[in-house]
């Protein structure tokens, strides 16, 4: 028999809880409201800034990072779309929603996850090898180019790397370096600039060694020097010139996987899962891959270099199939995500040599 005090406080436990639950279902139904209002806006309205935010202090640990290393240039960072450097120029552009904590949350939603800390100093230092090799147009000289190629080189999205060479070094995932002269410059340039990394000890015996050992000699060449740079107003900041909205910035980004039959992958789906008829009692494939989703993609995305946009569609491919052939879970839960991890990273290493889904390579212009 439950005592008075007890089914008093069991009570009190009880309506607590339901207290927290309808806390918990408030700030989701309001977060989700504020969602649709954010997705409804023009980012130019947005009155976004780097002032006073996160961002600008983990740029001013990058400007300390250069002062640290005798460097004089200090590239300007401006808000904008993507990652990068524009046309060339030795200006660093960040993406706009690392600049308001409620547009990082849509990004982490929309596409599965968005940049720590730790991600943002290594794409800084690796645009920031960028900004130095143009503000100084290293790639001009001999040396450079015959350590790293031609700049000329045509650069592509997709390209071949191979994961054994010793030639590159190793900072952003998918061997990264191994894109074109002027990222591997970047690259190079980013292992260099990252405190208390002792290159020269990870390095030793790598072809790679020779370019940390000459962006070393040319950044003391060069660093005391005050290169001309473009001044940053507000009138030049894309962010600015962004009169479209967050939903069609992300829908834009939803470029079609390049599978042409989605019927493709059934062979394997089936290898991975079971039968309705052969695993009764297992749980749905596709509810599978939906309570896992968000795991897969960014475990597939970590092991490829291979953007979420492109892994989240592949998987949502798998969902849809699984659905259709009503396929089941068999065998431990672990070593499903495993098998779907691995039989996922093939498919999309395929897909950054190819540019295909299914095997069939696009033809490349030279």
């Amino acid at each position: 028999m439950v005592s008075e005090g007890g089914e008093g406080s069991a009570v009190q436990s009880g309506m607590l809880l339901a207290r927290r639950v309808g806390v918990s279902e408030i700030v989701e139904s309001n977060w989700e409201g504020e969602r649709r209002a954010l997705l409804g806006k023009r980012i130019s309205e947005l009155g976004l800034s780097l002032r006073g935010t996160r961002l600008e202090q983990l740029v001013d640990r990058l400007y300390q990072e250069l002062r640290a290393k005798g460097l004089r240039f200090m590239p300007p960072v401006y808000l904008s779309d993507q990652w990068g450097c524009p046309d060339d120029t030795p200006l660093i552009g960040v993406p706009f929603y690392l600049a308001d904590s409620r547009l990082a949350r849509i990004e982490a939603e929309e596409a599965i996850e968005v940049e720590s800390e730790t991600d943002i100093m290594r794409y800084l230092r690796h645009e920031a090898g960028h900004a130095f090799n143009y503000a100084y147009r290293l790639y001009d000289r001999a040396d450079w180019r015959q350590l790293f190629g031609p700049y000329s080189r045509p650069y592509r999205e997709r390209y071949r790397a191979d994961p054994f060479s010793r030639a590159y070094v190793r900072h952003i995932l998918g061997w990264y370096a191994q894109k074109h002269p002027d990222e591997d410059f970047a690259e190079t340039f980013a292992v260099w600039l990252t405190p208390e990394l002792d290159w020269r000890r990870d390095y030793a015996g790598w072809e790679a060694l020779d370019k940390l050992e000459y962006v070393e000699r040319v950044m003391v060449e060069v660093g005391s020097a005050s290169p001309a740079t473009p001044v940053v107003t507000p009138d030049d900041l894309p962010v600015e010139a962004m009169n479209y909205t967050v939903e069609e910035h992300y829908r834009g980004d939803a470029i079609p996987i390049p599978a042409t039959d989605h019927r493709h992958f059934d062979g394997d789906l089936r290898t991975i899962f079971a039968t309705a008829d052969s695993a009764p009692g297992g749980e749905s494939a596709g509810e599978f891959l939906r309570r896992h989703r968000r795991e897969i993609v960014s475990r597939i995305a970590y092991w490829t270099g291979e953007g979420t946009v492109a892994v989240r569609q592949f998987v949502d491919l798998l969902i849809e199939r699984s659905d259709a052939l009503e396929l089941r879970v068999r065998g431990l839960e672990a070593s499903t995500l495993i098998e779907l991890t691995a039989f996922g990273t093939a498919v999309l290493m395929n897909f950054r040599y190819t540019d295909a889904l299914d095997g069939v390579p696009r033809e490349e212009s030279e």
